[in-house]
């Protein structure tokens, strides 16, 4: 009877063992288990984390403009990213957006250019130019950047806009990335009384004006705006019609004395090209965002 009893006991200590050993191995899964997923999950929280401060550093990238280190004499606004054409005590401003590839620029260019170089010598109008480039990114190329460094190089020689007039008359067609040769900028520049010099020449060839070309695009880039031309008079978008009515000379013109009605005409410079001013003080008439 005693070893009957000792015998049961010896299988209920056994038994209690096992299970003790199989509870404990039971425990120490779930404590596995747990940890894995800890450590799965923090790596999860460190891959997003690190996420996001990359997001944030690729944001702070895209939304801090440069600064030029060099920008053309006579350039206005913040950053003096651009270039003001007329009278700056015009009563109106017309604010315009192109990019040197741009065929709907070209195509405007050549309709109202003349129109729009009457209406600052008279100085009904300040325009402020916004030389964007970014036609290359799409097509390749580097005719848009190298057609805008040559226009800050005019600008910088005091000859703007005859060379912009220039410039766009002479417009290659938009996959041809002739404005990419250099010595194609430079042959146009021949036209301008002026640019025919060492400087003008050295100018185009050392892309002088590159960090302010980059700057002026990423202002674009933050901008509202998507596409060229983008013309606006004192921040009303006008083309390719204001309101209703469709965009022409005439209707420029009579846009332009609407909104002159009553108001005293500026004093323009020379051949419409305005004098350095002494401030930044550009698109004071109703400016357009940005």
């Amino acid at each position: 009877m005693a070893e009957h009893l000792m015998s049961d006991k010896n299988r209920e200590g056994k038994r209690s063992a096992r299970e003790r050993m199989l509870e404990e191995r039971a425990e120490q899964e779930a404590r596995s288990r747990r940890n894995k997923k800890l450590v799965v999950g923090g790596a999860v929280l460190a891959v997003i984390a690190a996420a996001v401060v990359v997001g944030v550093v690729v944001q702070n990238q895209r939304s801090k403009p440069e600064t030029p280190t060099a920008a053309p004499a006579g350039t206005i606004g913040d950053k003096n990213l651009i270039i003001p054409v007329g009278a700056p005590d015009a009563p109106s401003t017309l604010t315009v957006y192109e990019d040197p590839r741009c065929p709907a620029c070209g195509i405007f260019e050549r309709t109202f250019s003349p129109t729009v170089d009457q209406l600052e010598d008279a100085g009904k109008v300040f325009v402020n130019y916004h030389i964007v480039s970014f036609i290359d990114r799409s097509l390749g190329g580097s005719g848009s950047k190298y057609g805008a460094n040559a226009l800050g190089c005019a600008q910088n020689a005091g000859h703007f806009r005859d060379f912009h007039d220039v410039l766009y008359r002479n417009q290659p067609d938009e996959t041809a990335d002739t404005f990419g040769n250099k010595q194609a900028l430079i042959d146009l520049g021949k036209q301008v009384p002026g640019l025919d010099n060492a400087e003008f020449q050295s100018c185009v060839n050392s892309n002088t004006f590159a960090g302010w070309v980059s700057a002026v695009q990423q202002d674009f880039d933050k901008s509202s705006f998507k596409s060229t031309p983008t013309v606006l008079l004192n921040g009303t978008p006008i083309y390719p019609k204001k309101g209703d009515e469709q965009i022409s000379p005439e209707n420029l013109v009579k846009w332009v004395d609407e909104a002159n009605q009553g108001k005293q005409l500026g004093t323009p410079g020379s051949h419409g090209q305005s004098p350095a001013p002494t401030s930044t003080a550009a698109e004071t008439n109703n400016p357009p965002s940005p």
